[in-house]
């Protein structure tokens, strides 16, 4: 019981953090929506951007936090993106090299998404040992379609959802949690240090102790990483 209230508390830390993030950006970008002189252009790249995030958030969240675009446009650009995506009207009239089928373009967008970092030979070499062959080129051309930008300007859009799903299986979360013991001295508090792999949700223990001073922390950082 109480791991898990400190599962729930540490999971509650995180939540409050993420609502003052976006308090602090929703209060950010109405002050810089109240600079703007003129009204803002969007390119394709960042009208798919920013449909995409809209779709996901919600039409009630976004009037909450849109400030630069109506939260009504957004979603119609979302709309606008999935029937573009279904429209077959121009299949018939369409010459030259087929358009790469969708069992293709899913793990190119995949592999853009998950790993900011990989330009397109990179994407090219992961699909080679996969068994598919295609061009850098093709690879960019559909990573534009889904409104990814190069590895420079994506490197820069990294959210910290992102980063986090992307490295949850080397990253781990850890905290102190509390429980009394009765001993012959009285009632003595310990404080119980553990870690979370954040790709597993596997929960270690490292240690318990009444004093969790410095060099107890030196220990335990020597146990856990197996140093020396």
């Amino acid at each position: 019981m109480e791991m898990a209230e400190a599962m729930a508390l540490g999971s509650g830390r995180v939540e409050e953090e993420l609502l003052v993030r976006n308090e602090y950006l929703t209060a950010e970008n109405e002050i810089l929506k109240s600079k703007i002189k003129k009204p803002l252009r969007f390119n394709d790249h960042k009208r798919i951007r920013l449909a995409k995030i809209g779709k996901k958030i919600g039409l009630k969240a976004l009037k909450e936090i849109a400030c630069i675009v109506r939260p009504e446009t957004i979603l119609e650009w979302f709309r606008k993106l999935v029937a573009k995506k279904f429209d077959g009207s121009m299949f018939g009239k369409r010459v030259g090299r087929p358009k790469t089928n969708l069992e293709l373009e899913s793990p190119i967008v995949k592999f853009a998404e998950e790993n900011q970092s990989w330009g397109y030979d990179r994407i090219v070499g992961a699909l080679s040992n996969l068994g598919y062959e295609v061009s850098d080129l093709t690879v960019g051309n559909i990573l534009k379609r889904n409104g990814i930008p190069p590895v420079p300007n994506r490197s820069q859009d990294t959210t910290w959802s992102k980063f986090i799903n992307s490295h949850q299986d080397v990253m781990a979360a850890c905290d102190f949690f509390t429980t009394e013991v009765i001993t012959p001295a009285g009632l003595i508090t310990y404080y119980v240090l553990f870690f979370i792999h954040i790709g597993s949700r596997k929960v270690h223990i490292a240690g318990i102790t009444p004093h969790p001073n410095e060099v107890w922390m030196k220990q335990v950082a020597r146990n856990v990483t197996m140093a020396d």
